[in-house]
């Protein structure tokens, strides 16, 4: 080694070990998280310091074993022989200590210092179980500690192993294959020792040689004059077969291994874990495993909705603050509207939208970390099974909750090629979190007030779980027809979940979703902006400028003849009634503002076409006293002026209501000209052009540009319509999107529903296109993805668009 202060450790165990956890106890938010090369498997490693040494750890991927047979084990194993760690931390779950020792099996053949984190001592002191910790470690040569990953135990003890192993002389176990298996070992391993030129473990190698395993055996033949090698290993191998049965010997050997040193370092067997079984035979109900499994899901959502709906109405306002400031602090025109319509507008609407993820998250990392989610694969399995589908698939449709990208990976586990093709397939229905900004917006548009939000998301969330399994269901019984593979699955025990370990998951997906709003959106939002607001000379309708200058023109006119009918020749020639005036403007413009804040407060924003409208129109107040000429048409605040001075007020109300009619005309005006620029813009002759395809969906050019734009990302969707509402709507007075949606005659909530579901089945993002590609190793495959979402999500958005109209949702 050459630097002594730093050391790498690799981190591996069985899935469901509690790796992830130690992972987290040990490096904190000191983590870095990307891809393997060349490979979407994900690749965790993380710092810490301890007793001056600079530990680099690892995170490999979860595995039962460490054969060819699957990406994530090839990967996990490849680290180890390539990249060389320092040290191997294998965790053992101690209450199923024997399965997971077959892992430790293969770990030990790749010849690094090993230390066993040996988790869950706890769980295992539950059920009895006693495991001499000097007999395991001497059985393995390796290093034992106890832990309680959950609760934190353990870890410094883990750290003081891991610095002080490498001045011990730690001799790898070895596992023993019988005389003549071994002796070809012996015979391979010193042609290999002589050639001098493959830098992997010896012995290791020999073993995968003589097991056929394809990989190694790819990776000898890559290098020059290694046929020699590859011949001997064929020779052996045939002179084996004539005595042994290659194909299950290998691994015989192993289990039996893990089986003699699990004998050997038990001292108490124990009983099965008597609460999990307990809490069990509740959630994994015969008949009721589903209904508790459906209401979790629904509760899940309602709070996601109605909980998330505060910090997100905080966010929306915040940003509709910040682009009114930027409006009065920007003089240039196009500067102003680039940062207001285009950034804040676009990405804010996106950024506001934070909150619920990080809820959907934090629910999805407690169905993780408590092991429900590994019971809920086995409950949709009963149903799944019966369907002729693979139960295991359930698990990565799960994963797409978050993001369809490690779903669709996730469906290598699967060692049957038909499922984890239509697995693969499957996924993308799955409503992933990019989607969910999409169905919180128009949920909270147009369904937030009836208090049935929570039930909406969950609808639709369902409605994606059912499509899915539909298309596997149809795929698996015409082209990918084949027997199916056993379900088996480890039933991990409960946990509870770490706080820390939370919130770290829910760190590192949270940054992901900023770091897409902070990149990939942020263009996205300009280039719509672009498209929205150019180009800027465009031919009008008539000329707006002189029209508004002629309102102004008669209203000074109009109040002109109000004062000459008083004997005035100009309003400040009388100071209380230039006073009242000017009260009655102030009163007015105060109430308009406090009408804008209670309307976002309760879901009801105004109209913001008509922010700049009659103050008629903008602080009408209830009906409940029409008979109140202060209730109704103008602000409350108008009686007090007229008790105030009774003759004064009646004098320059006339003089308002000139100023009030100029106004409405005004903004009428600005209404007709902002429409007539926006008609003509790029955006709305890109939305235009496939306007008439998807109208009978009930959507307008406005979202033809958003599906456009949203097939990137599917949060581009909210980011594109913010922008496009943003140019559009009021320059004085943003509003949030949601407002905006509301109020667009365009929209009702037959739309919105239509349009949930035309996103919920719409393709794919381009980095799950991407994913679909690596993984079938096939554009037809991909091509056929994208064809059958394109078809269902126009088909099922069609029929949904047309239920919703039948129900009355039109309005």
């Amino acid at each position: 080694m050459e630097n002594a202060a730093k050391i790498k450790i690799a981190l591996a165990g069985n899935p469901n070990c509690g790796k992830t956890t130690i992972f987290n106890n040990i490096t904190g938010a000191k983590q870095h998280v990307g891809n393997y090369p060349g490979v979407t498997v994900e690749k965790k490693e993380g710092h810490r310091t301890f007793n001056g040494k600079d530990l680099l750890f690892v995170d490999l991927p979860g595995t039962y074993s460490l054969t060819a047979r699957s990406l994530d084990e090839v990967v996990a194993r490849n680290v180890i022989i390539n990249e060389k760690p320092d040290i191997i931390v294998n965790v053992l779950d101690a209450s199923n200590l024997e399965r997971n020792l077959y892992l430790a099996a293969q770990l030990v053949e790749l010849g690094r210092p090993m230390v066993i984190a040996l988790n869950m001592m706890d769980i295992a002191e539950r059920m009895g179980i006693q495991i001499d910790l000097k007999k395991l470690g001497k059985q393995l040569g390796a290093v034992v500690v106890p832990l309680v990953g959950s609760k934190n135990i353990g870890t410094k003890e883990l750290l003081d192993a891991i610095s002080s192993t490498q001045t011990q002389n730690l001799v790898n176990a070895k596992v023993d294959y019988g005389a003549d298996v071994e002796s070809a070992i012996a015979n391979l391993t010193d042609a290999i020792e002589k050639m001098g030129i493959i830098k992997y473990p010896v012995r290791w190698l020999a073993v995968k040689l003589l097991e056929n395993d394809s990989d190694a055996i790819a990776k000898v033949r890559a290098m020059e004059g290694t046929q020699s090698i590859l011949a001997l290993a064929s020779t052996l191998r045939d002179s084996l077969a004539n005595k042994i049965d290659l194909d299950f010997y290998f691994a015989q050997c192993r289990y039996q291994f893990a089986t003699d040193v699990f004998n050997k370092s038990i001292i108490n067997v124990g009983s099965s874990d008597s609460l999990s079984d307990k809490i069990d035979s509740v959630l994994t109900h015969r008949y009721l495993g589903i209904p508790i499994f459906l209401a979790l899901m629904w509760l899940m959502f309602v709070v996601v909705i109605n909980v998330g709906a505060y910090p997100q109405g905080w966010l929306d306002t915040g940003f509709s603050m910040l682009g009114d400031w930027c409006s009065d602090v920007i003089e240039d025109e196009q500067l102003r509207s680039l940062v207001v319509d285009g950034v804040i507008g676009g990405v804010g609407s996106v950024l506001s939208f934070v909150p619920l993820i990080v809820l959907l998250y934090l629910f999805i990392s407690l169905l993780e970390d408590t092991g429900y989610m590994a019971r809920a694969a086995f409950l949709i399995d009963r149903a799944m099974r019966a369907l002729g589908l693979h139960g295991k698939s359930f698990i990565p449709m799960i994963l797409g909750f978050g993001c369809n990208v490690p779903g669709i990976m996730a469906a290598r586990t699967l060692d049957n090629e038909k499922d984890r093709l239509v697995t693969i397939l499957a996924c993308p229905f799955m409503s992933c979190g990019a989607r969910l900004p999409v169905y919180t917006l128009l949920i909270a548009a147009f369904f937030g007030a009836s208090g049935h939000g929570g039930t909406v998301l969950f609808g639709v969330y369902l409605l994606g779980i059912i499509i899915s399994v539909c298309v596997a269901l149809v795929l698996r019984h015409t082209t990918f027809k084949g027997e199916q593979e056993p379900f088996v699955m480890e039933m991990p025990p409960y946990h509870i979940p770490t706080l820390k370990g939370v919130l770290m998951h829910m760190w590192e997906r949270t940054v992901l979703y900023l770091k897409k709003a902070g990149t990939f959106i942020l263009g996205a939002s300009v280039l719509v902006w672009f498209l929205t607001a150019y180009p800027m000379d465009v031919e009008y309708s008539q000329d707006f400028d002189a029209a508004k200058n002629q309102v102004t023109a008669e209203m000074e006119q109009k109040q002109s003849d109000i004062l000459q009918s008083y004997g005035l020749s100009a309003i400040e020639d009388n100071a209380a009634l230039n006073d009242m005036y000017e009260s009655m403007v102030a009163a007015a413009d105060e109430a308009a503002d406090e009408a804008d804040a209670d309307e976002a407060d309760t879901g009801n924003a105004l109209n913001p076409a008509a922010a700049l409208g009659s103050v008629e129109d903008q602080v009408k107040n209830s009906e409940e006293e029409e008979d109140n000429l202060f209730m109704g048409k103008y602000p409350q605040s108008f009686a007090d002026l007229q008790e105030q001075n009774p003759a004064v007020f009646a004098q320059a109300l006339p003089l308002f209501d000139a100023k009030a009619d100029a106004d409405d005309e005004t903004s009428k005006l600005d209404d007709q000209q902002t429409a007539e620029k926006l008609e003509q813009s790029y955006a709305a002759r890109l939305g235009h052009f496939v306007e008439p395809v998807i109208a009978p969906l009930g959507f307008d050019w406005k979202i033809g540009v958003g599906l456009i734009a949203c097939t990137a990302a599917k949060e581009v969707m909210v980011s594109t319509l913010g922008t496009i509402y943003s140019v559009g709507g009021d320059d004085t007075h943003e509003s949030g999107i949601v407002a905006y949606l509301r109020d667009d005659p365009d929209f009702n909530p037959a739309v919105a529903l239509s349009l949930m579901v035309f996103v919920l089945l719409y393709m794919p993002c381009v980095a799950a296109m991407a994913v679909i590609k690596r993984e079938t190793g096939s554009w037809k495959m991909l091509l056929a993805s994208d064809a059958m979402c394109l078809v269902l999500s126009y088909v099922l958005a069609f029929v949904t668009y047309h239920l919703a109209l039948m129900a009355g949702l039109g309005a």
